[in-house]
């Protein structure tokens, strides 16, 4: 598969100042397709089509695409593996759409990035309702992810190089992170000193983005990724000084921290 160029959708985003919204419609079905593109435009939406990664990169290239819906059958390519290249390289909110819906293949989509999965056949209703979504969900959060990514946080002797997507213990040795470990640090870096749900961070790091997730095994998983991110920062990670429990609540990050630009 070949390399995307990196690009930052936001930059995009703040280079390219316009209401209408421009959507990426990948599917190899023609009729499907069309459909859909066809009832997005009614809705005032600029829908266009694709069928391959390669259709995918000239679109791209030619202009700003404000999210993608991605089919996740794509004849002899995997739309799965289109969306973990296009998540190495591209901030874009993607959208899998696929015939098969079982939770396993569901949440394959969003271990590979995708932000959302509609599974077919679908009520073109619903699908319009969770595209404003999760391009409302993209453009809340569009201002603070681009301060993030161009600033330096410090925090009980550490530091994380935002731009440089780096940790920096007080010894001055870099710790890896995890794709989720980083965004959940960034969540609670964004926030010291209040209290957060799990239910809170878990819509920070749009864990599953359907909103039909299990909450018990939602909460499991924040209490697992927690664990992972105290193993990492925490000097005694059984007894954290930094991410707290909040009984009652979730977490608490109880350190100060200060930002400069990077």
């Amino acid at each position: 598969m070949r390399v995307i160029e990196r690009r930052s959708f936001w930059a995009n985003v703040k280079e390219d100042h316009v209401s209408i919204s421009r959507l990426l419609v990948v599917d190899d079905d023609d009729e499907m397709r069309d459909m859909m593109t066809e009832y997005l435009r009614k809705h005032g939406f600029m829908a266009l089509g694709a069928a391959s990664l390669a259709e995918i990169e000239a679109a791209m290239s030619a202009g700003r695409i404000d999210l993608i819906l991605l089919d996740v059958m794509l004849g002899c390519e995997s739309g799965l593996e289109i969306c973990a290249a296009l998540r190495r390289d591209q901030d874009v909110p993607i959208i899998m759409v696929s015939a098969l819906s079982a939770d396993h293949q569901r949440m394959a989509g969003y271990e590979v990035g995708a932000d959302d999965y509609i599974a077919k056949p679908f009520n073109p209703d619903l699908l319009l309702a969770r595209v404003r979504a999760v391009l409302a969900r993209a453009g809340r959060s569009a201002s603070l992810a681009y301060r993030r990514r161009t600033r330096t946080f410090r925090f009980n002797g550490w530091r994380y190089d935002a731009k440089r997507n780096e940790v920096l213990s007080p010894d001055g040795y870099q710790v890896a992170l995890s794709r989720r470990e980083t965004a959940l640090l960034q969540a609670f870096l964004a926030n010291p000193h209040i209290p957060l749900t799990r239910e809170e961070i878990a819509a920070a790091l749009d864990v599953t983005g359907d909103g039909d997730h299990n909450d018990e095994a939602h909460g499991r998983a924040i209490d697992v990724l927690v664990g992972r991110l105290r193993s990492k920062i925490e000097t005694a990670p059984k007894e954290p000084q930094m991410l707290r429990t909040e009984r009652g609540v979730g977490y608490v990050f109880a350190a100060d921290v200060t930002s400069e630009d990077a």
